[in-house]
């Protein structure tokens, strides 16, 4: 026990600045350092005579470095292939069908609009693109205010209509 702490002792720097080139976190280093020395001394009559304890150290630490890196690599293979994997589909899925509900609705309402006359089209253009108000939209047109508001009310009652004669046609 004495000769493995005097090993210990005389290595544990040297492994631990090689294992700094090789592994950026310094915990998880220090774990593989201390696995490979658990090793070492749990399968000592294993591993018989070795003829360069330092090369074995050395050579110990890089293969655990490495396992440590499959380890890591497999598990974020794992959960980007199984979970989120499947949330990226789902939420592709969702997302292709609502641009296609999207654009037809876009084209619902463009071929409802298109079948206003062109005044009812104008005052909807007014007042919902252009963001007119009344006011504006009756010295735009010359027409009184209670002909805006029942011109507005009579588009808006079309495309209601045209926009139910499309869902009932589809």
């Amino acid at each position: 026990m004495k000769d493995f702490s005097k090993l210990y002792d005389k290595h544990i720097d040297g492994l631990f600045e090689f294992g700094s080139r090789l592994m950026n976190d310094r915990e998880a280093l220090k774990d593989c350092i201390q696995d490979v020395f658990v090793k070492l001394f749990t399968r000592k009559e294993e591993l018989g005579a070795i003829n360069n304890i330092e090369s074995y150290l050395y050579m110990s630490l890089r293969n655990r470095i490495n396992d440590e890196f499959r380890h890591n690599t497999k598990l974020c293979d794992s959960e980007i292939t199984d979970a989120s994997m499947q949330a990226i589909a789902e939420n592709e899925e969702y997302n292709r069908e609502m641009m296609e509900y999207r654009q037809s609705l876009t084209e619902m309402i463009q071929e409802s609009f298109d079948r206003l006359s062109p005044r009812q089209q104008q005052i909807i253009h007014l007042y919902y693109l252009e963001h007119r108000k009344y006011q504006d939209i009756c010295r735009i047109m010359s027409i009184n205010y209670q002909s805006v508001r029942n011109l507005m009310h009579r588009s808006i009652s079309r495309l209601r209509e045209f926009a139910g004669q499309k869902q009932i046609d589809a």
